[in-house]
């Protein structure tokens, strides 16, 4: 029964590993001390040391319960989700131990707030999201503001009241300023609640479960001394940070049973990774205390700006919504934080760059402007709010959730560890949920020039929670600023369509373009507005005929008079209006434009601007069989109530309404015909073939049906007159569980040619362009920098992720007709990687007199990893039916190669490199 609900709760919350096995080690501490679930044992109290020593034995790190009740420490890592984790106590404890009062404290009002909105139901986050139980009757929510209304009432219940949970949530920092003086907590004064203080009936129930948030936070308070006197069953503790600070250094709790720290959440991807980041060879007894804050402020806007472009860069690269990254900056006071806000929106400060961008975070605002900072921060994560640095003077408190927080300045004194765990915890949370495998994206930076040795002695301690990583910042140079680069590819400078043409990455930051500005710029073929216009809707019509298979097999099949004479009709259909507005701002030239010489030399550029790239998609063929895995139905979003069946008539000349009530439709012989008959109606289930499972679906439905209706007359009223919504619940939910098998497979080509996607790229700003054939001295900064210079390439500009491609590329332009780096989304080739399947973007498509190439270059090392190996595989299936297609219209074979980087040498002819083919 334990192991169902375990299993149950688990999956239904979609707990993460540390989650999970939190719920089984208070599984383990209940079943090694079932004396947890009562306070009285064969009619006397219960031993408290007799529990400890049972769970000593089942829990080796737990020494004491530093409590006058059992209580039990869960210290999970900021951002593993401890909020869901008390979900889950709570809904396994009711479900498999019938426990229905639950008391949860908070820290302070931001926790308060956020656990009231997390516990409340139809909530971004509600915790207990699928669980059907709670969907049914969801849990009473009692707060520290409605107590004496809502708390009275369920004392008040009879027997069978609705809400079998209630869950009560305080702000122990409340508590604890009311019991300043001696003077006992509100709760604890006398409210005439069934003649005793709402705190007397909560210490009278027999099944109070206490769960403390954060718990490091006020765990020697005079409040939490007097919630002892609650009695509770036990305490469920749940924090980051297992210790308390003293004047001796830290001091570990002594009830911790699951212990999850920020090195295993690092390692198992749940968060950021933290890092410390100071300047080369710093020497902060060389600097004032002024001038170590003002480098600081710099070196941190430095990595804000850069982390800023790489966010966009991998935004547009994965078609994902764009992260607008902020900067932390912890102030020593308010008098502090108003002149850090000063210089950082001074003209003198990064050219006023940030003036209108910042807000000041504490204390000292009152009135309209409190209301306006904290409008500011609670929407620092939206893109169209203009904050990029929060100022704020304590550490920003527990309970403030974001995602977009990726660097911290640190300018209070602290030490190390203080520093370290409760900075970096307010930013470890990921934008997209899961690491991206992009280092500037995973990461949190803290920049602590002054603190940096001994930060990262602090984390290589054998006692630290984590392992930092180090990032050593060069001394500043005046073109560091990076920038996102947008390469299109050759064509479009060809034709004269590519913006400015001398203008360097610098210069066209802001429309995200950029040409080669070493190599002499060829002279457009198009000058004139009405030509560059004509060009672009050809490209366009061009574009459409990708699909078109049977009419242009090939990009060389745009040449062809037929295929020329459409696009010209095309082209001129798109232009007469705006040739026939005489009234405007049409070009003057206009009236003289040969659309058919457009159009021949625009599809000239393109054939010879473009490696054809089919479009390959593998689908099946012969005898194909479908089916749906049996699967347990998700309920939890169906609680359908009965309603009158009537119909209304409305009389047009008096405007009288009168009803014919309606009896219900065709009945049915069994209940379940109702969901099965309706559930045949899809197109994609067959009854002959899927009838047992239709029956136990239907089976499931009208089990849940009789959990909260009694009356037969009621199922049969809900079946009848929501039998669509319930068919169309259903339905959804088998299209997950479905399967298909087939004979054979058949290779399917929708395009056999494709355009040539934009490069996404992130550069330093000013920084020069560097020529392809030139001998690089600094080969470790080889990813920052853009390459220009080159004659057969198919875009103006590239980016090598090791001077080994640097290399490769060189070979290419010596011995290759025509080459680029594809884009992300070029060729959708999909690998498996475990349960994921990624995109492979290979390192160079090559193009020869007799072949395609699709080449990678490898470490030595790497060759025979699974990944790559994963990678190698589907590129050969791809090339293999690539092949096939080329054949077949005429076109030239495809190859894989993959090419250890001991290999690459430039004296190597590129025929040289088929012995690394891979073979199918």
């Amino acid at each position: 029964m334990n192991a169902r609900v375990q299993h149950h709760v688990a999956g239904r919350l979609s707990l993460r590993p540390p989650q999970a096995e939190s719920l089984a080690k208070l599984i383990a501490a209940v079943s090694a001390a079932p004396e947890l679930l009562e306070h009285d044992v064969n009619g006397q109290s219960r031993d408290m040391t007799a529990i400890l020593n049972s769970l000593k034995a089942e829990f080796k790190t737990l020494e004491d319960f530093e409590r006058e009740f059992p209580s039990l420490c869960f210290a999970l890592a900021t951002g593993v989700g401890k909020t869901r984790l008390m979900g889950a106590f709570i809904a396994y404890l009711h479900l498999a131990h019938g426990i229905n009062n639950f008391f949860v404290l908070a820290p302070n009002l931001t926790i308060y707030n956020k656990l009231i909105a997390d516990f409340t139901p139809n909530t971004a986050k509600y915790v207990f999201k699928g669980i059907a139980e709670f969907a049914q009757q969801p849990p009473l929510i009692i707060t520290g503001d409605n107590y004496d209304q809502s708390g009275a009432a369920v004392a008040d219940a009879p027997a069978g009241f609705a809400h079998d949970v209630r869950i009560n949530i305080f702000n122990i920092s409340k508590i604890n300023s009311e019991v300043r003086g001696g003077k006992e907590p509100r709760i604890k004064r006398m409210k005439e609640v069934l003649g005793d203080s709402y705190f007397n009936h909560l210490a009278n129930l027999p099944d109070l479960v206490m769960l403390m948030d954060e718990s490091h936070r006020y765990r020697a308070s005079a409040g939490v001394r007097s919630i002892n006197e609650l009695r509770p069953l036990m305490g469920l503790e749940v924090t980051a940070t297992p210790f308390v600070e003293s004047t001796k250094g830290p001091v570990p709790f002594k009830n911790v049973v699951m212990d999850y720290p920020l090195a295993r959440a690092m390692e198992d991807g749940f968060v950021k990774e933290p890092a410390v980041a100071t300047q080369r060879n710093f020497d902060a007894k060389a600097h004032s205390a002024e001038e170590i804050e003002k480098i600081k402020l710099e070196d941190g806007v430095r990595l804000h700006e850069n982390t800023k472009v790489e966010l966009q860069t991998y935004a547009l690269d994965n078609g994902v919504k764009r992260v607008k990254p902020f900067m932390l900056v912890i102030a020593r006071d308010t008098t502090h934080a108003a002149q850090l806000k000063d210089l950082i929106e001074s003209p003198a400060f990064f050219e006023g760059r940030y003036t209108g961008k910042v807000i000041q975070v504490d204390s000292s605002r009152t009135g309209a402007e409190e209301e306006e900072m904290i409008a500011r921060l609670l929407a620092v994560e939206s893109v169209d709010e203009p904050t990029e640095i929060v100022i704020h003077v304590n550490m920003l408190k527990e309970g403030w959730d974001v995602t977009n927080l990726y660097t911290i300045v640190p300018l209070r004194a602290a030490n190390a560890r203080t520093l370290v765990e409760q900075s970096i915890g307010r930013g470890l949370r990921l934008p997209y949920g899961k690491r991206t495998g992009v280092e500037v994206v995973d990461r949190l930076t803290i920049v602590a020039h002054d603190k940096f040795q001994e930060i990262v002695d602090e984390a290589n301690k054998g006692d630290s929670p984590l392992k930092l990583k180090t990032i050593i910042l060069e001394a500043p140079t005046q073109d560091e600023r990076k920038v996102s680069v947008q390469v299109q590819s050759g064509v479009m400078s060809a034709l004269g369509l590519a913006g400015a043409s001398s203008a360097a990455p610098a210069q066209v930051a802001g429309d995200g373009k950029a040409v080669d500005p070493v190599q002499p710029v060829a002279k457009p073929l198009f000058t004139t507005d009405a030509e560059r216009n004509a060009a672009v809707i050809a490209l366009q019509v061009i574009a459409q005929y990708e699909v078109k298979r049977d009419t242009v097999p090939t990009s060389g099949a745009l040449l062809t008079p037929a295929v020329q004479a459409q696009i010209v009709a095309e082209v001129q259909a798109r232009l007469q209006p705006k040739q026939g507005d005489v009234l405007g701002d049409a070009d003057s030239q206009a009236h003289l434009l040969d659309v058919a010489a457009v159009v021949a030399k625009t599809a000239e550029v393109v054939v010879q601007q473009t490696i054809d790239i089919p479009r390959i998609a593998v689908v099946p063929s012969g005898e194909v069989t479908t089916g749906f895995h049996p699967f347990k139905l998700d309920v939890s979003g169906l609680h359908l109530q009965p309603s009158e069946r009537e119909i209304v008539i409305h009389n047009l000349q008096n405007n009288k309404q009168s009803h014919l009530v309606s009896q219900v439709g065709l009945r049915e012989s069994r209940l379940e015909d109702y969901i099965v008959r309706e559930l045949v109606e899809f197109d994609d289930i067959d009854y002959f073939t899927q009838a047992d499972l239709l029956y136990d679906l239907a089976g499931q439905m009208l089990a849940h049906l009789k959990t909260y209706l009694s009356e037969e007359s009621d199922i049969v009223n809900v079946l009848d007159g929501h039998r669509r919504t319930i068919a169309n619940a259903i339905h959804a939910q088998m299209m997950a569980n479905f399967w298909e098998k087939a004979s054979s497979y058949e290779v399917k080509v929708s395009r056999g040619f494709t355009e040539l996607r934009p490069c996404n790229y992130t550069a330093a700003a000013g920084q020069p362009v560097q020529l392809i054939r030139d001998t690089l001295t600094e080969v470790s900064k080889i990813r920052q920098m853009l390459f220009g210079g080159f004659a057969k390439c198919l875009y103006p500009l590239q980016k090598f992720d090791s001077d080994t491609e640097r290399r490769f590329a060189v070979i290419l332009e010596r011995d290759a007709i025509k080459w680029f780096k594809p884009a992300k989304g070029q060729f959708q080739i999909f690998y498996k990687l475990g349960t994921e399947q990624p995109e492979y973007i290979p390192d160079f498509v090559v193009e020869t007199n007799q072949f395609i190439l699709m080449a990678e270059t490898k470490s030595k090392d790497d060759m025979k990893d699974g990944e790559v190996q994963a990678k190698a595989d589907a590129a050969v299936q791809w090339c293999k039916h690539a092949s096939v297609y080329a054949q077949s219209v005429g076109g030239k074979p495809w190859k894989y190669l993959l090419v250890p980087h001991d290999g690459v040498s430039e004296s190597k002819r590129l025929v040289d490199f088929l012995q690394y083919q891979q073979a199918a």
